[in-house]
């Protein structure tokens, strides 16, 4: 059979790189996306990866853009076939109070985090729906379940990720395509680690686990559901948190 394609928006990030790696591992074909490739030290990243012998095609797209996935999605067609499993992992934060926040902090969280959804599966669901198989895999955060001081914009794009799994997962679960979330707490990555330690060690008193995740930990889930096996796990919230956040 033919190797299952997977396209990972932001996969050159800390959690990104992981999915890439298990992706690849348990046998996909793996295209991440990136911003800018030359201000991103993408092939550098592609390289360690081939070293660790991890294979990942990369290709440029802005995720907030329609057309610029568009372009995306026929550049991965023309190298790859029809993606198969799409993994909406881009993201940014720009955090401030509701009654301080610029209006351009607003819109800009919500094109990349949430509207890049949209943009980046609509290029793919019609191919999924005629070839009845896809997988569609939305990486969310503990924040948009309980809400965060200073990020109403980050909490709302990521609360709206799994309203939009709920629905695909309905539209899409006669077709053979599932739409789940993943939704993780603090991750330790390089953006986590740039925290002054005082913040940093507030927040991981607040987690029962004693510690942040680690980005394999939340590969591990993705990997899981983007396995043919996992056909009847659909619609569903998976949340990664060290129980942080629990909800009935």
């Amino acid at each position: 059979m033919t190797k299952r394609v997977a396209l990972v928006t932001g996969g050159n990030g800390g959690i990104g790189t992981e999915i890439c790696k298990y992706l690849a591992t348990s046998g996909h074909t793996v295209v991440s996306t990136c911003v800018d490739a030359e201000r991103e030290n993408v092939r550098d990243w592609q390289q360690q990866l081939a070293e660790q012998g991890v294979q990942v095609d990369w290709v440029e797209c802005d995720v907030a853009d329609f057309d610029s996935c568009a372009a995306m999605a026929e550049t991965v067609l023309a190298r790859h076939g029809q993606v198969d499993v799409v993994v909406n992992a881009a993201g940014i934060t720009r955090d401030g109070f509701l009654h301080k926040m610029a209006r351009h902090n607003w819109e800009s969280v919500i094109a990349t985090n949430l509207n890049g959804a949209f943009n980046v599966t609509r290029q793919f669901i019609e191919g999924m729906r005629e070839r009845a198989y896809g997988r569609v895999i939305n990486i969310s955060s503990v924040n948009g379940q309980s809400g965060q001081f200073g990020q109403t914009n980050y909490s709302a794009t990521k609360a709206g990720l799994h309203g939009f799994s709920m629905a695909l997962a309905k539209e899409g679960a006669r077709k053979g395509i599932t739409a789940n979330t993943v939704s993780p707490g603090y991750v330790d990555t390089a953006m986590t680690a740039a925290m002054p330690d005082e913040v940093r060690n507030q927040i991981v008193s607040q987690i029962p686990a004693g510690r942040m995740a680690r980005p394999d930990e939340i590969a591990r889930v993705v990997d899981f559901l983007a396995a043919e096996a996992s056909a009847y796990i659909n619609g569903a919230n998976i949340p990664v948190n060290g129980a942080q956040f629990t909800s009935f």
